[in-house]
């Protein structure tokens, strides 16, 4: 994807991917196995969900315009398959390095200095703040469990489905857990290793 402008006339050739700033770190075989399975569950998710939303979506509109019976539970449902992808697409994006960074002074940093960044933070930040939701969860996806929950719209989810969709937060978090380990052994190789970029780049 390039921009509007023809190169040679003046005006600068913008290639997508030079707008895209990625902290290049070195690989270890433990972190491509973390990776491999970040990326195979994400992938997975990714078309599960393109395809069971568009077939919720298509029920759901002939169901309201051929038949004049919309339900509730598709529009929940909707809700269920989004979120899904937003949990499990943390993870993927985490590994790929694809999230967004708002920073200013970050592209001007050394490789090393960059790697520290991500090692400081990873350890200070990221992981404590995913293992509060991992041991909170639990507690709400068990209560979910014992009272049956159901929607509070009439109509809505039944039993067990909210339960599954909470159940979700824990596997998302789990995932976005053994992102932040690969990543960090990522940056430990750098820092601490004889690792370097040239060698073991993507």
């Amino acid at each position: 994807m390039t921009d509007q402008h023809e190169p040679g006339k003046g005006e600068p050739h913008v290639v997508l991917e030079d707008l895209i700033h990625h902290t290049e770190l070195p690989r270890t075989a433990l972190s491509n196995v973390l990776d491999s399975i970040i990326r195979w569950i994400g992938n997975t998710t990714s078309w599960f969900c393109w395809v069971t939303l568009v077939a919720i979506i298509v029920v759901n509109v002939a169901a309201r315009y051929i038949f004049g019976e919309g339900k509730i539970y598709f529009e929940e449902a909707q809700s269920f398959i989004y979120a899904l992808g937003f949990l499990i697409g943390l993870s993927f994006c985490a590994e790929s390095d694809s999230h967004i960074r708002i920073d200013i002074l970050h592209d001007r940093f050394k490789p090393r200095a960059k790697a520290w960044i991500d090692f400081l933070g990873i350890l200070f930040l990221w992981i404590p703040y995913v293992l509060i939701i991992l041991i909170y969860s639990p507690q709400l996806i068990s209560y979910s469990l014992e009272v049956s929950e159901t929607s509070a719209s009439p109509g809505g989810l039944p039993f067990p489905f909210l339960t599954i969709w909470k159940s979700f937060m824990f596997v998302g978090y789990g995932l976005l857990l053994v992102a932040a380990v690969s990543r960090l052994i990522r940056a430990s190789a750098l820092i601490f290793g004889s690792g370097t970029l040239e060698n073991h780049g993507r």
